[in-house]
């Protein structure tokens, strides 16, 4: 990873495309902070993935090849809705909104991640993977290995890639993820396959003629590490603060980022 991420600076160098050191120390001080929240996580998830498991009616066994293919398909599955309910669901997207807040996709921004995913309770949509009998060994396994193959597809040095296009997800696909122009706001969520996207009607094609904007959508960029983990966080707590009503509160929290409320509050955040 790093041979890659230095071979990619050194192409952006070449293009003249720049590369944004500040970015750079930013994610990496995101990565640094991220690190005890990462433990907390794998203990938490960890302990609370295993007593699940005891609930299953059966085991599948991690020894037969059909486990690895089925669960495969079933934590892309599970990736897809997680990932497009992080964009749709406001208190989700407080922790995600972190991994799109970079105005350069480069492949060190993938590592660019919350702090706070735990309380964002993301993991609810592995959990029934857990309760229909894939080990949580498995679940994490595949989940790893899910993530790390969207390390890259952060990276603008990779243009398309024909046919495989149709099945596996892109850094052509995942630069319009990455977007904030509206004709690409949520969509391709996919991991490793864009399938599902196709099936749900949430993949977006380049637009010609219309450039890429990375970064989150009418906000200025920032450098400040604490700021970019946790602002979401207190800009929808001051939102709810605000709030008229119970329904309203919850819209605050729950609803879609850069919804309006009837009250004619708005909400901190458009959508990204």
């Amino acid at each position: 990873m790093l041979a890659l991420i230095l071979a990619e600076l050194a192409w952006r160098l070449g293009r003249n495309r720049g590369y944004d050191g500040r970015a750079a120390l930013t994610t990496l001080g995101l990565v640094a902070g991220g690190l005890p929240f990462a433990a907390l996580n794998a203990f938490v998830l960890g302990t609370m993935f295993e007593a699940a498991s005891r609930l299953a009616l059966w085991q599948l066994p991690l020894a037969d090849w059909r486990t690895w293919g089925l669960g495969f398909l079933a934590v892309e599955f599970a990736y897809y809705w997680f990932h497009r309910a992080s964009h749709r669901i406001r208190w989700m997207w407080a922790s995600h909104a972190v991994h799109h807040s970079a105005e350069q996709l480069t492949l060190l921004s993938s590592f660019r991640l919350g702090w706070t995913n735990l309380l964002s309770a993301g993991w609810i949509f592995y959990v029934p993977l857990v309760l229909l009998g894939l080990p949580p060994a498995g679940v994490f396994v595949l989940l790893a290995a899910n993530l790390r193959y969207q390390f890259f597809l952060h990276t603008e040095a990779v243009g398309r890639l024909g046919p495989i296009e149709w099945v596996f997800n892109t850094p052509a696909h995942h630069r319009l993820h990455h977007a904030s122009n509206d004709c690409y706001i949520d969509r391709n969520y996919g991991g490793v396959l864009i399938l599902f996207d196709r099936l749900f009607g949430t993949l977006a094609r380049e637009v010609e003629g219309e450039a890429i904007r990375y970064g989150l959508a009418h906000r200025a960029p920032s450098y400040n590490v604490p700021g970019i983990a946790l602002s979401e966080w207190w800009g929808m707590a001051r939102d709810a603060v605000r709030m008229r009503g119970l329904d309203q509160v919850v819209r605050a929290l729950f609803g879609p980022p850069g919804a309006v409320a009837d009250t004619g509050h708005s909400f901190t955040q458009p959508k990204s």
